[in-house]
């Protein structure tokens, strides 16, 4: 049974995820790769602590209550380019299935993106491999354009 959506999304508070919010964090993954292992908690923690301990790395959360509905990573990243401004990448974008369309993400993306000017960014990015046009209409509608060609390599399996 899917779990009540809550209602006002004036009740959402936008802050950074803490060890404690780790167990809300992965639940709220699920809703990214629904077909991904669910990370067994003294990994998770031992992940987490890697991500605490690394400069330039927050993960912000929208929290209904102690419940992580929507989140973002935001990486900063030292440069020597640029006038050795940092630039910044944003990546894990998810909402909880049962609170989207409420603005969340583009709350947590707004956040996001306040810190990285915050600490000098000169530019933020993100990919996506989604193709849904809704999708990448909201990350223009949250102000970034697609004008750059994005490529990857995976480790091999």
């Amino acid at each position: 049974m899917p779990e009540a959506a809550f209602k006002d999304t004036a009740e959402i508070s936008i802050r950074p995820i803490t060890a404690a919010d780790l167990p809300t964090l992965i639940a709220l993954y699920q809703h990214l790769n629904a077909d991904d292992p669910v990370l067994e908690l003294s990994l998770a923690q031992r992940r987490f602590a890697e991500i605490l301990a690394h400069p330039g790395m927050t993960i912000f959360a929208a929290f209904d209550g102690e419940k992580a509905r929507s989140s973002v990573t935001l990486a900063v990243i030292p440069n020597l380019t640029r006038g050795g401004a940092p630039y910044a990448l944003i990546e894990n974008v998810v909402t909880h299935a049962d609170s989207r369309q409420r603005g969340l993400a583009g709350k947590v993306i707004r956040k996001a993106t306040a810190t990285a000017w915050d600490k000098g960014c000169y530019k933020v990015m993100l990919l996506t491999g989604s193709k849904d046009p809704a999708t990448l209409r909201f990350y223009a509608n949250s102000g970034f354009t697609q004008d750059k060609t994005g490529y990857q390599i995976r480790r091999p399996v």
